[in-house]
């Protein structure tokens, strides 16, 4: 593949990575490392995990640039893929350890209602609190129903707190286009949530 515009080759760089040239890991940084943190922010909506799922993927493409294929694609896509793979892996351990956060809210409602006198959980703040958890669960199922289009105007929207112009803006959509999703994937969520 011939190299990019600015004339950065990534199919060489990645090639002397897979013989050990920690300079050609380094170029590759260099080159892309801005861009490839925006793709990771995105995914993972917090700059801290961003910046360690970045030096996660630059470990992974180092170790694995060997396996890098010309012939089935660009280097540039390939680095880039790495890094979405890595951030969508974090984020999956992310809602992993949100699971073990509810068995031990599971745990602490257990032992609070042993210790009360009947009472019950109403009023309980661990209830509460456990009862928000798995409404905040439900939640992300609901919105892992929705198409792409529908949930990000709502994340957007409700999230990142966009007016519909400038979801409209974001999404590369028509205003009127975005103010259906919206309200298309409100009611999705509210017929879901029951």
């Amino acid at each position: 593949m011939p190299p990019t515009a600015d004339g950065f080759d990534y199919d060489a760089a990645l090639h002397a990575c897979a013989l050990g040239d920690q300079q050609a890991l380094q170029r590759l940084y260099q080159q892309d490392s801005r861009h490839l943190l925006g793709v990771a922010l995105r995914i993972v909506r917090r700059r801290d995990l961003a910046e360690d799922v970045l030096h996660d993927a630059f470990v992974s493409i180092w170790q694995k640039a060997a396996s890098f294929d010309a012939g089935r694609g660009a280097g540039r896509g390939w680095i880039f893929s790495v890094v979405r793979h890595q951030a969508l892996n974090a984020l999956r351990s992310r809602e992993r350890d949100v699971y073990t956060g509810d068995n031990d809210a599971l745990d602490a409602l257990q032992q609070a209602q042993d210790g009360q006198d009947g009472q019950g959980a109403h009023g309980n703040p661990v209830a509460e609190q456990f009862e928000l958890q798995a409404n905040m669960g439900r939640l992300n199922d609901c919105l892992g129903n929705l198409d792409s289009a529908k949930r990000n105007s709502i994340v957007c929207a409700y999230v990142d707190g966009c007016s519909h112009s400038e979801i409209a803006a974001r999404l590369n959509a028509p205003l009127g286009t975005v103010k259906a999703w919206l309200k298309r994937g409100l009611a999705a969520l509210r017929e879901c949530m029951g």
